[in-house]
């Protein structure tokens, strides 16, 4: 069972990172050790070549890490991302990305989870991430 709910996920980035409104990232479902979030697609999201960027890529693959580690802890606003690496598959198409996130271990200190990213209706994904969020102590 999640730590946190997905309304009150969204609640807690729609405050707290206005960025995630700029990409229009928006939360599907968090459980335990996993989440699933969408971001809707935008032309102002597109670079040369038609493609959409990859900081928005990135931007959606770190938000659904979150996602993934709340899942686990709870409202622990301080997590904060200490490494993200990011693997560009294929050319994402003009349409809604999605991200599929999973925790791959959960310390003390440091959680590790990986994200997939596809373009809404494609079986293949665009991208793979991989990355670690600290923890903050608890009190």
């Amino acid at each position: 069972m999640s730590q946190i709910s997905v309304a009150d996920f969204q609640t807690l980035i729609d405050a707290e990172l206005p960025l995630v409104g700029l990409f229009g990232i928006r939360t599907s479902d968090i459980g335990h050790g996993q989440a699933r979030m969408r971001m809707h697609f935008n032309p102002g999201l597109i670079r040369p070549g038609g493609t959409i960027a990859g900081p928005a890529l990135m931007a959606l693959a770190d938000v659904t890490l979150y996602a993934v580690v709340l899942g686990m802890i709870g409202k622990v606003e301080l997590a904060v991302t200490t490494s993200l690496n990011i693997n560009f598959l294929r050319k994402p198409g003009q349409k809604d990305i999605l991200a599929e996130g999973r925790i791959l271990k959960l310390g003390q200190r440091l959680a590790v989870g990986e994200v997939l990213l596809y373009t809404e209706g494609e079986a293949e994904p665009v991208a793979h991430v991989t990355g670690t969020y600290s923890i903050p102590p608890r009190r």
